[in-house]
This record gives C-alpha cells, sequence and structure tokens, in this order.
C-alpha cells in the first residue's frame, strides 16, 4: 500500500518509515502538518497515519479537512492523547483507528493490514481481488504480506519489496491498464523520482520471478498505454 505518515518527531518518523518500508509499503513521511496539507491532496494514498500534535496544523484538522473533501481512504491517528474524549474526538472527525503512543510496532502494522483489507470488498470472484487474513488473493494467486512471497498450487518466489509492491498494485486492479505514470506515482516515495527505465526493468524482474509460480504471462503490456494484470 502507499502510506501517507504524518510525525514530527524525526526519531519516531524514520522507525516507523523503516518498519512500514520492511512490511513492503510505499511510505511517505512528513514532518510538518501545513507540508502534509497540501502532499495529501497531490497523490493517491491506500492510507493515512496521523499524529496529532503537528506543528503548523494538527493531525486532526487535517483528518477533519480530507473527510470534508470527500475523501474516503483509512486514516489511523496516531497519538499520546489517551482518553476516552480525545478517542472520541478523533473518531468523530473522521478516523477510522486510534493508537495510542508509544507504539508497539507489531501493533501498528496489524492495524495497518487490517485497514489495508478494509479498501477491498471480500469476494471470490476470479476476476476480484480479496483478503484471506493477511493474503491478497488473485485468482489463484496469492500474495503474502508478512514475509513478501507469492504462491500458486505448489510453488512459492519470494519477491524484493519494490516487486512486492509493483504486484500488489497490479492485483488491486484486475485487469486495469495502469500507465507508467500511474505506476511511478504509486510506487515510488515523494521526493524519489525512478529513473526513466525504472518501471520497464522493475515489470521485467516481476515476471521471471512469477515464472517460478507460472504466472509470468499475466501481467500484459498494452502498447502505448502501460501494463495490467490479466488472469490466466
Amino acid at each position: 500500500m502507499r502510506i501517507l505518515l504524518v510525525e514530527d518527531d524525526l526519531t519516531q518518523l524514520e522507525l516507523l518509515q523503516i518498519a512500514l518500508s520492511q512490511a513492503g509499503h510505499i511510505v511517505d513521511g512528513i514532518e510538518d502538518g501545513a507540508i502534509a496539507q497540501w502532499v495529501i491532496y497531490q497523490r493517491d494514498y491506500d492510507l493515512l497515519i496521523l499524529d496529532w500534535l503537528l506543528p503548523e496544523i494538527n493531525g486532526l484538522d487535517l483528518c477533519r479537512q480530507y473527510r470534508q473533501a470527500g475523501k474516503t481512504t483509512p486514516i489511523l491517528m496516531l497519538t499520546a492523547k489517551h482518553t476516552i474524549l480525545d478517542k472520541v474526538a478523533g473518531l468523530d472527525a473522521g478516523a477510522d483507528d486510534y493508537l495510542v503512543k508509544p507504539t508497539d510496532l507489531f501493533e501498528l502494522l496489524a492495524r495497518v493490514r487490517a485497514l489495508g483489507r478494509r479498501c477491498l470488498m471480500s469476494s471470490n470472484s476470479l476476476s476480484t481481488p480479496f483478503w484471506q487474513g493477511d493474503i491478497l488473493q488473485l485468482a489463484d494467486l496469492k500474495l503474502h504480506l508478512p514475509n513478501l512471497t507469492v504462491t500458486r498450487a505448489q510453488s512459492t518466489v519470494e519477491l524484493s519489496a519494490r516487486e512486492f509492491q509493483l504486484l500488489e498494485y497490479l492485483m488491486r486492479h484486475p485487469r486495469q491498464v495502469l500507465s507508467r505514470n500511474q505506476i511511478e506515482q504509486a510506487l515510488w516515495e515523494w521526493g524519489n523520482e525512478p529513473e526513466s527505465n525504472a518501471t520497464t526493468t522493475l515489470v521485467r524482474r516481476l515476471r521471471q520471478r512469477l515464472q517460478v509460480v507460472g504466472a509470468a504471462n499475466w501481467i500484459e503490456s498494452v502498447y502505448g498505454m502501460g501494463y495490467r494484470i490479466n488472469p490466466k
């Protein structure tokens, strides 16, 4: 998933960003509320993690403004404010979940996975991805979030973080043609611009990995438009 993480404690920001990235997520880390207010509308995110106490604009106001703009992306409030009234205020502002600091990383990652599952409807349709616990499945292809592996039938292959991110993005949009620009916007962190051939190289590497599970031909090139995943 692509995540916007807004946290003004630089030590905490770095720690959380590393943990989320190692779990296979693409993370844009921002330490200032005013900057986050601008960034939040520049790209499409699968999850927002907002600290409450931020300079310039606090996380509660960011959450409220985002919901008033009609955005439905899940929001996790991350804050030291721990009273029942604080939690009620956060949820009433539009947050989907509320985690009190100090944060246990295992709990944070579990909550992130749970919120990520809300982005997809549960279905057993061959054309619709669905969740089975921490496994994202499309047809008979299964992507395992905890260990960045993909399985099909009795075969398993391990993916790099970036390969995993590409496959997850494609699986979340089955049979939809995704342009190079869409892929780059979804997979590369804010301020980290990819090289001109990065997407082509990444798709080629992923296809090579998927040969192990007999699904290399699932990723189709659509001339002049981009790529799509098409279950066979």
